[in-house]
């Protein structure tokens, strides 16, 4: 039995993320040619990675029909002119399908299966809205198993402002006006174009064009714009469009090696894996699930929340992050929580997002050498958590 090795994330990169539905960037784009984009660039930004000492490329989507079917770690790796040596296949955890895709690979360069893999994620919502094709087991309902309002994610939501009542939506509309704010400074002081790969697109109606900024954010937004808008999923509610990430479409990818074989090839990484958990939680309330998945890796590294010194939060919806804040007692302003913004201005194509926050991260460590560790963390749908923990390497 191999001993097992240091785990590191070299790189990472992504797709402007666009909004989904017929006028969106990617409307007639296809989703396996966004993550061929992502794993060229990936081998075009490490020119010392020989393609074929690619181990593995494990790439998830949340719906796996169509364009992101047909085993599309595998397919994507052949489109994007890999060695047909390397293999690869498709994963599912929804919103953290690319998170789970670095900690499988990352067990198996610990263990000694793989030396470098690629791990991503894409969804395509504008062709394949969550949900579809699915056929929920009428158990579920029929035995009681879950709530009725498990499936319907915005409704989750509302229950887990139900669970916080402190959380109020005006405190979950300023959190969002808050992140849109912070986006528009990244990309204003031009720390978020690094991490983009440009993308070509085309519409019958207009032609080619390129994709270079994300579609989704709304700089200009306020507080008494966001009260307007409706609550959809209940009268008088609190879940927004405004304080909820949007549908979108976008890839994601990243390198992992075994650290002392990034070394060899001569690749720089930018942050070691610590530990990593998932947790499950009632999926009425999915959007707790990272408080107790960051509890379990916070355990297993024997790290205790006050250690983290960074922190990037998926904001499927401003009430999950605000109720992970205030378990842990953390203000909602903090500024080592999401820097440069998060999911509610950026998008969240869903099984992609989970290695937007690695390479985001990773930015943070170099920008802060001084910071030992930083989170990933996301909630889950069908209700989990999951958290990673990176230490700095800059």
């Amino acid at each position: 039995m191999p001993a097992s090795r240091e785990v590191v994330f070299v790189d990472g990169v992504r797709t402007p993320f666009g909004k989904s539905g017929p006028k969106g960037l990617y409307a007639e784009t296809r989703a396996d040619d966004l993550v061929v984009r992502v794993i060229r660039e990936l081998m075009r930004r490490n020119p010392a990675l020989p393609p074929e000492r690619v181990d593995e490329v494990a790439i998830a989507a949340t719906t796996q029909i169509g364009d992101q079917g047909l085993t599309i770690g595998r397919s994507a790796a052949v489109l994007a002119g890999l060695p047909k040596s390397v293999p690869g296949y498709a994963i599912d955890r929804m919103c953290a399908g690319a998170m789970t895709a670095v900690t499988n690979v990352a067990g198996g360069i610990s263990f000694g299966a793989y030396d470098v893999a690629i791990a991503g994620g894409v969804e395509h919502m504008g062709r394949h809205p969550m949900g579809e094709g699915v056929d929920p087991n009428p158990r579920f309902l029929s035995e009681r198993l879950v709530d009725g309002s498990a499936l319907i994610m915005g409704m989750t939501a509302e229950n887990l402002h139900d669970r916080y009542p402190s959380i109020t939506k005006e405190r979950a509309d300023a959190y969002a006006v808050a992140s849109q704010e912070k986006v528009a400074k990244a990309y204003a002081d031009g720390r978020i174009q690094h991490d983009l790969v440009p993308m070509a697109t085309r519409k019958a109606a207009e032609g080619w064009g390129l994709a270079t900024a994300d579609e989704p954010p709304r700089p200009g937004t306020t507080l008494e714009g966001l009260r307007t808008l409706k609550t959809p999923f209940r009268a008088h509610g609190r879940v927004t469009a405004g304080n909820a990430a949007g549908l979108n479409d976008g890839a994601t990818g990243c390198l992992v090696a075994a650290e002392e074989v990034a070394g060899e090839l001569g690749l720089t990484p930018r942050m070691r894996l610590v530990s990593y958990a998932f947790a499950g939680v009632d999926p009425e309330v999915m959007g707790i699930g990272p408080i107790p998945s960051t509890e379990r890796a916070l355990r297993l590294a024997g790290l205790t929340i006050g250690d983290i010194g960074l922190f990037e939060i998926n904001e499927a919806f401003a009430v999950q992050v605000l109720a992970f804040l205030e378990h842990f007692g953390i203000a909602d302003d903090d500024p080592r929580v999401n820097p440069w913004g998060g999911a509610i201005a950026f998008g969240h194509p869903l099984a992609s997002s989970g290695v937007r926050l690695m390479s985001q991260l990773s930015r943070h460590f170099a920008d802060n050498p001084d910071v030992r560790y930083g989170i990933t963390t996301m909630c889950v749908g069908m209700g989990m958590g999951g958290t990673v923990i990176w230490e700095n390497m800059a």
